[in-house]
């Protein structure tokens, strides 16, 4: 499988974020994206670098002042008085009904969610990079490839439209599905993700062409707790076109799979002409962030069936975090997948 991947994407690195009102160290750092590039290479994956595509397929996917934020917040920042060296909100509006502020420290609290999105000094020509890999592996499945993965990072699923949150900046499978939009008239997203793709969600909520299915933890005690239940099926003309599929915190193997098999039902009802996978690692038994138990043997098979849709797919990397067997999940998942589409 061709694996697209761009040492650009390693100059964004967060210092920290709050966990439970404690600074922690931040886990998503360039290390991990290191550690899964070696391992597909290890498995004799073949490396293609994106190219700069520009502002048009972000510009597709996010509001013009959302993006004007991203790329200047943090010169502005550093122009402040007593600055820190990121740019972290310290304020957030209720509801975000009222106007918009002027000041880069209003911006920061209405583009925001939470703390777990600093901006630094390379942090824009990182989350540039990483929807440009999104992109091209997008444009290499339009082109004729069966598949290709995006090693992609920062992740993505949990940018809305105008709002950052989660280590996510820029949705890359928002902007891979746009990009496959326009050869295919209706495409799927299937996020495996251990927290459920919020963003995703609420960019494609209101459409009808776009099929937006998640498996997760239960927001109702896991992140990011506002958005992922099972109620939430989409409004106007994207009723009935997101599907939630949240799990109890704990869950392995069994009750995914089990999950996968109905996410899987409602993508071949859908009838896509193209599929994104949201391919988060995080659900791993042994990952950092502990809220699922899917072991090794289980990506592999996570992958395997959806490998058997035979869709044009693009693998889009979100969470995984560093652990001893982070690369050896990723391999597992591409073994799987590359199974399924021969059965």
């Amino acid at each position: 499988m061709q694996i697209v991947f761009t040492e650009a994407q390693l100059g964004h690195h967060p210092s920290g974020f709050l966990v439970r009102g404690q600074r922690q160290p931040c886990p998503e750092i360039p290390a991990r994206a290191m550690v899964l590039k070696e391992a597909a290479e290890s498995r004799g994956h073949r490396l293609v670098a994106p190219e700069s595509y520009g502002p048009g397929p972000r510009a597709a996917v996010h509001t013009p002042r959302y993006l004007r934020f991203l790329e200047t917040a943090h010169e502005r920042w550093q122009a402040l008085p007593g600055a820190s060296a990121e740019v972290i909100p310290n304020v957030h509006p209720n509801g975000r009904r009222a106007g918009y502020p002027e000041s880069v420290v209003g911006q920061a609290g209405y583009h925001m969610a939470d703390t777990a999105c600093p901006l630094a000094s390379g942090s824009w020509a990182a989350i540039t990079a990483s929807a440009d890999t999104a992109v091209h592996a997008a444009r290499l499945v339009q082109a004729g490839a069966p598949a290709a993965y995006a090693l992609c990072r920062p992740p993505g699923h949990h940018a809305f439209a105008d709002m950052a949150g989660g280590f996510c900046y820029l949705n890359n499978c928002a902007i891979a599905a746009t990009e496959l939009r326009r050869t295919a008239s209706r495409v799927a997203i299937l996020d495996v993700d251990l927290h459920h793709g919020n963003g995703t969600q609420g960019i494609f909520y209101r459409r009808a062409d776009v099929l937006t299915v998640s498996i997760h933890a239960d927001p109702a005690n896991f992140y990011p707790f506002f958005w992922g239940h099972a109620a939430e099926r989409g409004e106007q003309a994207g009723e009935g076109y997101n599907l939630n599929l949240p799990l109890a915190l704990g869950s392995g193997d069994e009750p995914f799979l089990a999950a996968l098999d109905r996410a899987l039902g409602e993508v071949r009802l859908y009838a896509p002409e193209a599929l994104v996978v949201a391919l988060g690692l995080d659900a791993y038994e042994g990952d950092p962030l502990a809220g699922l138990k899917v072991t090794t043997p289980g990506f592999e098979e996570i992958c395997r069936r959806i490998g058997k849709l035979r869709l044009p797919t693009v693998l889009v990397q979100e969470g995984g975090y560093p652990s001893p067997e982070l690369g050896r999940n990723l391999v597992a998942s591409l073994k799987g997948f590359e199974e399924g589409l021969r059965v």
